[in-house]
Parts: C-alpha cells; structure tokens; sequence
C-alpha cells in the first residue's frame, strides 16, 4: 500500500471545486493499523457523548435552520442537486438523532459519525486499501462508475454532469460531495487502513475544523493504540495548505 503521506500529498480538490465554493477546505486523515468490529463499549461511549453534544448544539431547531447546514444546502444547491431530497451526511445524521439516537454499524463508523455530529460537519470513512490512487475531489463529466446497489443488488450509476463527486483511479468514491459513498470502498470489519474526510465550508471556522480532526484522531487511537495516523489540510490555492502535525 503506499505510504499514507505520500497518498496524501497526492489528494486534490480541483479548481473548479475551489470556484463554486472558494470558502471549501478538506482535512483528510488516514489512520493505519486500526482494529475495526462491531460496536463495543468505547465505541458507544464515544457516540453517545457525541449525541449528548449534538443535543445540545441544535437546540430543538431543525438541522436545516443551523447555518453549518444551511451553508451545505446552499452548496447542494450551486451544482443542481436538491438538498430536500438528496442531504448532506451531516443532515442526514442530525435527522435520525431523536427519539432513539443513531443506528449503532461498527466501531469505526461510530466514531466518525460521533464526531460529525458533535462538530456539525460531513465526514465519511472509506477503507484506503480498497483505493487505486489518491482522492481527488472533482466536478463530474457524468461518465464516471459509481458502485452502489439498488433493491439489494448490486449496479453501477453514474454521477450528473457538474456534480461533486469525490474519485480515485478507478471511479467516484462518494457521490454529491458527501451525500452517499460507494460499496467498493466502504469501511468493513476486516479494514485495517482508512481515510477519513472531513468537509468545511463558512460559518465552520479553520480553528473547529481543525479541532473536528484533532477529536477524530483523538477517537481512533482510543479504539486502536497504537495506530499511525496523519492527516492534510486542503484548501483554495490562495489559502494555506500541507501536512498536519498528528
């Protein structure tokens, strides 16, 4: 497998990414060494402090009156996809909350989906072992594979021409920027080596994007001790961007 800083110095947003939304910047952190499973006790502390958090940030208030999501929906918008039917993962998290708080999928996942919804903001897992090359987030030409499954059975779709769409080598990793991720790359129980994707747009600040990563990394060596992580900030080409200490 190539080695993590490597890959990451491979990662891209393309420009015309960085012209629908200049305000965009991505932390990516990979993490090697990790034991994946089902839920356990760490991972449900860890989710359900988040969820507490969570509670708490939106106050009552629909998720689409905060304007971390408000910001997300208008992004929806700028490329034609209709945030009403297809949400940002973030939404799509914060909505399925109350009453009983989120499904429970496995060990990595839960702590993900905590700190996405403790900090407000899209993050998706995916297993780095199953990537041919690094991800590069792209406006789509609409000829890309995208493997999904439909009715239980597996199909190949494709993204609209302009859509977001993270890829790699081999085809779209994660459809509507942050929407749904593909069957190819998803994190399993037997994943040992992930990237983890964590989106920011205004009014989230650089400071709490960092400190979303900074908790995430925080959560995986509590599941895993002993893993190796690192992690790059991405963002317009006017603004900062390099390797990030873990």
């Amino acid at each position: 497998m190539t080695d993590p800083e490597e890959w990451l110095r491979g990662a891209a947003v393309e420009e015309a990414v960085h012209a629908l939304r200049p305000d965009y910047r991505v932390v990516l952190v990979t993490a090697d060494g990790l034991r994946g499973g089902p839920p356990d006790e760490t991972s449900e502390r860890l989710l359900a402090a988040a969820e507490a958090t969570a509670r708490e940030r939106v106050g009552g208030r629909r998720p689409e009156e905060l304007p971390e999501l408000a910001a997300w929906r208008d992004a929806y918008r700028a490329f034609g996809a209709k945030p009403q039917r297809t949400r940002p993962s973030v939404e799509a998290l914060l909505r399925r909350l109350d009453p009983d708080g989120l499904p429970r999928i496995d060990r990595l996942t839960d702590v993900y989906n905590a700190v996405s919804i403790a900090h407000l903001l899209p993050l998706g897992g995916e297993d780095r072992g199953a990537y041919t090359g690094p991800p590069r987030l792209v406006r789509a030409d609409g000829s890309e594979p995208f493997d999904t499954t439909a009715g239980g059975e597996a199909v190949v779709e494709h993204p609209e021409p302009g859509e977001v769409v993270w890829r790699d080598d081999v085809g779209v990793t994660c459809r509507r920027w942050n929407w749904r991720q593909c069957v190819r790359t998803r994190i399993t129980a037997a994943t040992t080596s992930a990237v983890f994707i964590l989106d920011g747009l205004d009014p989230l600040t650089h400071d709490q994007l960092l400190a979303a990563g900074d908790d995430l990394t925080a959560g995986l060596l509590t599941l895993s001790p002993g893993c190796v992580v690192h992690s790059r900030l991405v963002r317009a080409p006017t603004g900062p961007a390099g390797t990030l200490p873990s």
